[in-house]
């Protein structure tokens, strides 16, 4: 998140860069992935559930979760 961003926007790139990056490549190396995926998903709604409630600290604590995947 840089000086210029809000939450309200760098959390929702956020969720779009783990299920549109990180989530596929997870996909793609089969069963060994799948506890990761089912870490991301939670973390994924978890998140749509703290952004449609207005949960700053929760939307905080998803944010910066999601920043810990990577592929």
């Amino acid at each position: 998140m840089s000086e210029q961003d809000t939450l309200g926007d760098a959390l929702p790139r956020e969720m779009a860069r783990v299920r549109d990056e990180v989530m596929p490549a997870y996909i793609a190396i089969g069963p060994p992935g799948q506890f990761a995926l089912h870490m991301m998903r939670m973390d994924l709604v978890t998140a749509a559930v703290a952004i449609a409630d207005g949960d700053i600290a929760k939307m905080i604590i998803c944010y910066n979760s999601l920043k810990g995947y990577s592929t």
